[in-house]
């Protein structure tokens, strides 16, 4: 059967296994906008599993998918190979949907507690890069940079950009610090959370708002995952190992054969995924 083959760049999926920054997320929500309009609410599939989980499933799933994308243009004609080449963009899009969300249901009081919380945890990664940028641990210039920050949207991409510097440091620098392990991982993710938070606060999305649009954002990526899994299915039906290259999203009934024509598809794809009732 298909073998995967190299690809030297394709649109959109070519991402890490992991969600994009908040800005660059903000960008894929925007260019799914229109899709997202354009979904009915019978097409609109219920979530049934955690959205965070699921988009980090897909991201780390999407660079094996393209591995097989010339062999599904070729063999597989007729399949949108769009929901390929924008997987990732509907990955980073929902996960973008999903953190609107989770910050339009929080208190204005609970937002500044936040913003509070990242002005001083900045200050304080900021004074102790500083003195290892002194000392030539640290990239001087980078934290300079860093330093000339100022306002709230600044203070995320900070917290963000300060995060990355301890982190690809941290076996050389942990033992001359006194910033905490635990501290680069909360400034890592106070950072996105900050952002988003300014951006749901500038919108003025209403929770019910923000829910409608995670389901429709969820949809298209399930639709989308969905189809490339039955593609490589279709590729490597004989091997049947389309649950290494390309796990489901949703837990499956017992019994089925992974990547076989007996899998609950009903379980996998969005459009059928209130069937899937047992999945959580």
């Amino acid at each position: 059967m298909a073998r995967p083959k190299k690809q030297e760049s394709t649109p959109s999926t070519t991402s890490a296994s992991a969600p994009s920054a908040p800005n660059a997320a903000a960008d894929a929500f925007a260019k799914i906008e229109p899709e997202l309009a354009a979904l009915t609410p019978e097409e609109i599939a219920p979530i049934t599993v955690d959205v965070s989980a699921a988009v980090t499933a897909v991201l780390a799933a999407a660079p094996k998918i393209l591995a097989f994308r010339d062999a599904i243009v070729e063999q597989l004609p007729l399949h949108p190979i769009e929901q390929l080449d924008e997987l990732a963009t509907y990955a980073h899009g929902a996960w973008y949907a999903h953190l609107l969300h989770t910050y339009a249901n929080g208190s204005p009081e609970a937002a500044k507690a936040m913003i509070d919380e990242a002005q001083k945890l900045r200050e304080d990664l900021l004074v102790a890069a500083e003195a290892l940028a002194h000392r030539g641990m640290l990239d001087a210039d980078a934290v300079a940079a860093i330093r000339k920050g100022h306002g709230h949207a600044d203070t995320a991409g900070d917290l963000t950009a300060l995060a990355v510097l301890f982190k690809a440091s941290w076996s050389k620098i942990s033992a001359k610090t006194a910033v905490e392990k635990s501290e680069v991982d909360r400034a890592e993710e106070l950072g996105p959370a900050v952002m988003v938070a300014i951006a749901v606060r500038k919108s003025g999305a209403k929770s019910t708002d923000a829910e409608g649009q995670r389901a429709r954002a969820f949809t298209l990526l399930a639709r989308a995952y969905d189809g490339c899994r039955r593609a490589v299915s279709y590729l490597r039906w004989s091997e049947g190992d389309t649950d290494t290259i390309a796990p489901s999203l949703f837990k499956k009934r017992a019994g089925r054969k992974p990547g076989g024509k007996k899998e609950d598809e009903a379980a996998e794809a969005a459009p059928e995924a209130a069937e899937a009732s047992e999945a959580s």
